[in-house]
């Protein structure tokens, strides 16, 4: 016992020696972090006085401090910004799923500005935007060189008005001038329709409506089906979608898993982690899934399918997707205003970072452009062909019953609308095909 004794006095004391001995250093290091920080504040607010006092014209001094907080913000990652009370109002706005403007997801990527995505159904969409498409000019003003705040501020206008974006296009060997018309951009989140036997649930971001949207889908889409045992599967779109928020992809993927994680996220402190699981029930009640993905799915859209494709719940398939895997947390600043800040990295259930990676596809489909032209073209080329059928006099098949005729002739228009559908969306085609080879393999309907 005396032994333990001193073999624990003795560590007491070596502690309080090492603790004597560090502990000077370390308070002169902070000491030294802290009276460097000051320095630098006071050159900041000297450099603001001499602008102030001798700048060429006079200066509004609130832009002059927005200005340096967002280059401050703008120089972390491409993602923190600072946001003007406007910018903090329409930022509110998107997220209820109504807004103004060209229907555009950007970011900057090495001083360029870059299309995240085109939403569905707005004039960047109808206009032929397309994601990773560089926008160089605005109504023939360069924007290289402007923040992207000062970017999105260029392209904003009222709705009704024209704005000419020049754009750089990979596989186009010359820049080109697109014109689009403002309008109100009125997002719906979820679209939901019936192929075949497959149901097709298109998401086109994640907003407050997203999940409530997605549910509501389902049960309309089943019960037109005539129950659950009449749908092959289900295919969740997310091509194109830039993402949202974070507790839409969350429950977006917990309505189709029953139990484990969907998510992680990791800040800067280990305190600062959050671990986000499912819970049981599945609104596709054990039915295949394949989600689609390619270049314009990002951030939110990548939760989705990286949880899903970890948990072996879906096949995915198409391209390789944008690549976002960081958090931004909205915090709201003095005077109306707020900083959209990046304040962890996501995680998806096996651990995977996708920041800069993306999530690769389970299969990779490219989606083929076609020139319209090229295809009437085709179209007025190709002579109808002829079969036997359509020779005069030739003998009726006697073999077949009347419902049995009924059920080939509904069986040939399903392969016409599937050759339809190929030529219209390739990557969408591909993975009905998907799900009714593995209905066929199942030995269900």
């Amino acid at each position: 016992m005396k032994k333990f004794f001193m073999a624990a006095a003795g560590g007491s004391l070596l502690a309080v020696l090492v603790t004597t001995q560090l502990a000077a250093p370390l308070l002169a290091q902070e000491t030294e972090t802290k009276s460097s920080v000051y320095e630098q504040l006071d050159l900041f607010g000297a450099a603001f006085e001499r602008i102030r006092a001798q700048y060429v014209e006079e200066v509004d001094e609130s832009e002059l401090i927005e200005a340096a907080i967002s280059g401050m913000l703008t120089s972390l990652d491409p993602h923190s910004s600072y946001l003007p009370p406007t910018d903090f109002d329409d930022m509110r706005e998107q997220t209820r799923g109504e807004f103004g403007g060209l229907g555009i997801e950007v970011t900057q990527e090495e001083g360029f500005v870059k299309v995240v995505s085109p939403i569905d159904d707005t004039p960047a969409f109808e206009a032929g935007v397309e994601a990773g498409d560089f926008i160089t000019h605005v109504d023939g003003e360069s924007i290289l060189g402007l923040t992207l705040d000062e970017a999105v501020e260029a392209m904003r206008g009222e709705v009704g008005s024209e704005i000419i974006i020049t754009v750089v296009r990979e596989g186009e060997t010359e820049p080109f001038d697109i014109s689009i018309i403002r309008d109100i951009i009125k997002l719906t989140a979820v679209r939901s329709r019936t192929e075949g036997d497959t149901v097709v649930l298109r998401i086109t971001t994640f907003n407050d409506q997203t999940y409530p949207n997605l549910a509501e889908g389902i049960k309309e889409q089943v019960e037109e089906a005539g129950g659950i045992e009449n749908v092959n599967g289900f295919i969740v779109d997310l091509r194109n979608n830039p993402g949202g928020l974070l507790t839409q992809a969350i429950r977006v993927s917990d309505a189709f898993l029953e139990a484990g994680e969907i998510v992680s996220t990791r800040g800067r402190a280990a305190a600062d982690g959050e671990r986000f699981n499912a819970t049981a029930g599945d609104l596709a009640e054990g039915k295949p899934i394949v989600v689609l993905i390619n270049g314009g799915s990002a951030s939110a859209s990548e939760i989705v399918a990286g949880a899903l494709q970890d948990h072996r719940r879906a096949v995915v398939v198409g391209t390789k997707s944008f690549g976002k895997g960081s958090v931004q947390t909205i915090m709201p600043l003095k005077g109306d205003g707020a900083m959209r800040l990046t304040t962890a990295r996501y995680y998806t259930p096996s651990g995977r970072s996708i920041q800069a990676l993306g999530v690769s596809p389970n299969i990779v489909v490219e989606q083929p452009r076609r020139d319209p032209a090229a295809v009437e073209e085709e179209e007025e080329d190709t002579p109808k062909r002829r079969t036997e059928e359509d020779l005069r006099g030739s003998l009726s098949n006697d073999s077949m019953t009347d419902d049995e005729r009924h059920l080939l002739q509904e069986e040939q228009q399903a392969e016409e609308d599937a050759a339809k559908l190929r030529d219209e969306d390739y990557q969408l085609s591909y993975a009905i095909d998907i799900l009714r080879g593995l209905t066929a393999l199942s030995g269900e309907k």
